[in-house]
């Protein structure tokens, strides 16, 4: 019997037993016997929905990476992560991956036992003209058979290396083993057949082991090889800022509950907003939602939270959030967004840089900018500069790189001071007019700077425009937190205020001990007294 035919009996059964129930008179009244009628028949379509699962059979592979190069640490595989990372998506699991040298009788062995047990078999290399590519010849002796020329593939390399002889190196490729079958690949968006094809051998399908001719096979080929419409695998996540043992037993106690779901645990020691990953997949959408809100149900009141990996791709919607939440931010941020309209307005995209250090405060005036530029000018990328000065600490120098690459900047590094930086970033952009600077008035020397604020006669001819000047420490912490921004790892070990290494140090306010008693520092964002945020620079008066 099959599936449909066994869903519809189940169906009239509980269709049935619900007329049934419907029509029972004396011991219930009308809308207990409706009520109770309609429980039954959802345990019933539960029931369906939960044998309907027990029949899926989750595909497998088996992937084998072949070549002494690999063995010998000569080259980087990175032909499991891609072709792992898409089967995934497919709903195949991948239940083993083993690299092995070009010996025939190894890859035989290995391709034989790798397809008795698994849906599908995947190799990656051994395929060329040389005297170790002896990937067919392997398969081929797996199975029991031997190769010889394939014609379509001799007419290929006829055609493209200019040769007849089938002795050739060249038409080593076109020998194939006896039972194996071509894929050819539709290259989009031209609609052109692939010019070489995927060979594959029973359920051994034979891949490049050249990463980039991999990728391009797989883009086109992998889909139509391995996934079944309607099955992928469902997933979520919860970010719990508990250690992974403090919640163990509750994590053990859900996986006990929800055996159709894979779950996995993921301790980060230094992350900035949490210290476990779980996740949880699972080919039914519903048992992952079950197993999620179930496990937020038992994890410590206020341990989850919403983290977001990505809140620069869409920046705004995050940030509309955070201010329907926090109402404190809603005039800071309006009033920051206003001058850097006001500056988008008077000043063209060319003639406007940000000038970048990496520093807390600097972050949330590239991200406010950033999410405005992608408004205003959606294909044109910020400018930015990042002045370096000595000594500095290597954190900022690699978050700086990474915020380049978050965002995506056009930015020049220049050597420091400032002064000599801005006169040679002039020379080199010309263009530039003004220059968004993350400033606040409790900075040295800013307590009388206006939003707009030309630079002094000795220096480069610019305007400073501070979008923040009125931005208190806290507004700071709440804007860059509330959007779960990435920031330099300094500020969670007490640095409040960051220079360079010679004149600065963890904020002494923020000392405390751990459980063994050793002295550590809180996170910056932690900081009670926010009028003795420069307390850790060596220069500032306390």
């Amino acid at each position: 019997m099959n599936m449909s035919t066994r869903c519809f009996l189940v169906y009239k059964t509980a269709s049935i037993q619900l007329a049934r129930s419907l029509l029972t008179k004396g011991r219930l009244t009308r809308r207990a016997r409706v009520d109770s009628a309609r429980q039954l028949l959802c345990r019933t379509l539960a029931t369906m929905e939960g044998q309907k699962q027990d029949q899926v059979q989750v595909p497998t592979a088996g992937i084998i990476i072949i070549g002494d190069e690999i063995l010998k640490g000569q080259t980087q595989d990175t032909n499991t992560f891609f072709m792992t990372k898409h089967l995934h998506n497919y709903g195949v699991k991948v239940k083993r991956v083993s690299v092995i040298p070009d010996d025939v009788d190894t890859i035989a062995k290995e391709v034989a036992q790798f397809s008795e047990r698994y849906t599908y078999v995947l190799t990656s290399g051994g395929i060329g003209p040389t005297h170790d590519d002896i990937t067919f010849e392997s398969v081929a002796a797996a199975f029991g058979e031997k190769v010889k020329p394939h014609p379509t593939l001799v007419e290929l390399i006829r055609g493209y290396f200019k040769t007849d002889d089938l002795t050739s190196p060249a038409m080593k490729m076109a020998h194939i083993p006896e039972s194996a079958v071509l894929h050819f690949a539709e290259e989009k968006p031209r609609g052109t057949k692939a010019r070489y094809p995927i060979v594959a051998v029973k359920n051994v399908t034979i891949f490049p082991g050249v990463p980039y001719l991999l990728e391009k096979a797989f883009t086109y080929m992998g889909k139509k090889l391995f996934h079944k419409p309607g099955l992928g695998f469902m997933s979520d996540i919860v970010y719990v800022t508990a250690d992974e043992v403090s919640i163990a037993s509750i994590l053990n106690e859900t996986v006990a509950n929800f055996p159709s779901v894979s779950f996995g645990s993921y301790p980060k020691m230094f992350h900035s907003y949490y210290k476990t990953k779980i996740t949880m997949e699972s080919l039914s959408s519903s048992d992952v939602t079950t197993a999620k809100e179930h496990l937020l149900t038992k994890l410590p009141e206020g341990t989850p939270i919403e983290y977001k990996e990505d809140t620069v791709t869409s920046p705004w919607e995050h940030i509309d959030k955070l201010l329907e939440t926090t109402p404190s931010l809603q005039a800071p941020v309006q009033e920051a967004t206003s001058i850097i309209h006001q500056c988008m307005e008077k000043y063209s995209s060319e003639e406007i840089c940000m000038c970048y250090n990496g520093g807390k405060d600097c972050l949330a005036v590239l991200h406010l900018t950033y999410a405005l530029m992608r408004q205003k000018y959606p294909d044109i990328k910020l400018q930015a500069v990042y002045i370096t000065e000595d000594k500095a600490f290597p954190q900022v120098t690699e978050f700086v790189q990474q915020s380049i690459n978050r965002y995506d900047l056009d930015c020049e590094v220049l050597p420091g001071p400032m002064k000599s930086a801005l006169f040679k970033l002039l020379e080199k952009r010309p263009k530039i007019k003004a220059v968004i600077m993350g400033t606040r008035r409790s900075d040295p020397y800013s307590d009388t700077l206006g939003f707009f604020t030309p630079t002094d006669q000795d220096w480069p001819p610019m305007m400073r425009v501070t979008p923040i000047l009125n931005w208190k420490y806290n507004n700071i912490w709440d804007f860059v937190r509330g959007l779960y921004l990435p920031y330099c790892s300094l500020y969670d070990w007490g640095y409040t205020s960051i220079g360079s290494q010679h004149n600065t140090l963890p904020n002494p306010l923020l000392v405390t001990k751990d459980r063994a008693g050793q002295v550590m520092y809180l996170p910056a964002h932690l900081l009670q007294e926010p009028d003795m945020e420069r307390r850790g620079r060596l220069s500032s008066k306390h």
